[in-house]
């Protein structure tokens, strides 16, 4: 997801897109772990997206929204 749209969400749906991130990058590891992942270049990219979650919301909440 690209950081326009995340910044359109309000806390609590980020908050909710932090942690189905967070899931999936679970999923990936476990994925990788038992050697099943085929595309490794996934985990780079959701963990990408959760630092970029992440800093949205840490904007947010300093801005007091």
């Amino acid at each position: 997801m690209k950081a326009a749209e995340l910044r359109q969400k309000d806390v609590a749906a980020l908050q909710a897109e932090i942690k189905s991130l967070q899931k999936a990058h679970f999923n990936l590891r476990m994925q990788k772990a038992t050697q099943q992942l085929a595309n490794t270049a996934a985990l780079r990219q959701t963990r990408r997206a959760i630092a970029r979650a992440k800093t949205i919301l840490a904007e947010k909440l300093a801005a007091g929204q």
